[in-house]
């Protein structure tokens, strides 16, 4: 099966990538992706001989890149997006563009092109908060970022062209993931970055805004057996069984890192921030999917690879006056 995964320079794609290609011989996938600031071909080196890989520099907001892109492909799994709230707080419009109109590109050519399968994936973030108990797909949807907000739009997109043109569409919203080779604006790689550098550690307000943990692994395997699994036109959450506030996560890693306490830096909680993200993955979870990377764990694997790998993201702090700015702005720091 050929397939076209978007956004496979990511995070989380980069990861689903090299997994697939790595447990499925008889998988081909074409790698679309516009390599905007966190988009990162080093996290597939490792492939990029594989004679069933290729690479493929688009926007998927370009129809004519996307329609050359996804020639020949049966299947597709969206992940290009742009993914940092804080980042939307500050400039929307990439937001709009990618997550929104993106979409839609990619559905309408997927569409004319009759391709098989389509998974959208997205966030936790579009159900905005709960103070107790745990979303499930049912529950309407919440958002209140324009991060979220635009996920959403994607999310009912992918949707309607189920409903609509019978279009083998699938979402899944995951919670918090991390793992090796994040972009260091996420919470982990900043903060075991920040610590490493002897700088400050930023946490916004009180820092009791709980948050569900995902080691990106486990996220990928999700996505997969949704790709391969999920009925047309149903969510899917994706989640894990470890939630836990920002506060007690930083301690976590500066313990971690053998760093005080007294390297947290409290600073002005951003606007709108939704207390608690809580997801139930039962649905997902009747399918087969499990998690297999206890959080302490992948947690501990997690930061001992920052902590080897120190250039690689080293050379994203130094060097990109996009993320030097970008702190600048969010933190009033360095």
């Amino acid at each position: 099966m050929k397939v076209l995964i978007t956004g496979g320079a990511g995070f989380i794609g980069s990861h689903l990538v090299r997994l697939w290609l790595r447990e499925q011989p008889s998988i081909s996938i074409v790698n679309l992706d516009k390599l905007t600031y966190s988009g990162d071909l080093a996290r597939l080196e490792e492939v990029g001989a594989d004679r069933r890989y290729r690479f493929f520099q688009g926007d998927v907001c370009d129809a004519s890149a996307v329609d050359e892109a996804m020639e020949g492909c049966e299947g597709i799994v969206h992940l290009a997006a742009e993914t940092h709230v804080d980042r939307s707080l500050l400039d929307g419009k990439a937001f709009i563009d990618t997550n929104a109109y993106g979409t839609y590109v990619l559905l309408e050519t997927a569409r004319k092109k009759g391709v098989k399968k389509f998974l959208t994936v997205s966030t936790d973030e579009v159900y905005g908060s709960r103070e107790k108990g745990h979303f499930t797909e049912k529950d309407p949807l919440n958002p209140t970022s324009p991060y979220s907000i635009t996920k959403a739009a994607a999310d009912f997109l992918t949707q309607s062209y189920a409903a609509t043109y019978g279009l083998h569409a699938v979402v899944t919203r995951g919670s918090n993931t991390f793992g090796p080779f994040q972009y260091p604006e996420k919470v982990i790689p900043l903060f075991v970055s920040k610590a490493l550098s002897g700088k400050k550690l930023p946490l916004y307000g009180d820092g009791l805004h709980v948050r569900n943990w995902l080691a990106v692994e486990d996220h990928c395997r999700a996505i997969l057996l949704a790709f391969r699994k999920g009925r047309k036109g149903e969510a899917y959450n994706i989640s894990s069984d470890t939630e836990m506030t920002n506060r007690e996560l930083t301690r976590r890693i500066l313990k971690l890192l053998d760093k005080p306490a007294s390297c947290i830096q409290p600073v002005k909680d951003r606007p709108g921030h939704d207390r608690r993200y809580a997801i139930s993955s039962r649905k997902l979870r009747a399918l087969g999917w499990k998690e297999r990377f206890p959080f302490e764990e992948a947690l501990r694997d997690t930061v001992q690879w920052y902590c080897q790998n120190v250039s690689w993201w080293k050379s994203i702090v130094e060097k990109s006056r996009d993320f030097r700015t970008y702190y600048a702005k969010a933190y009033g720091n360095g």
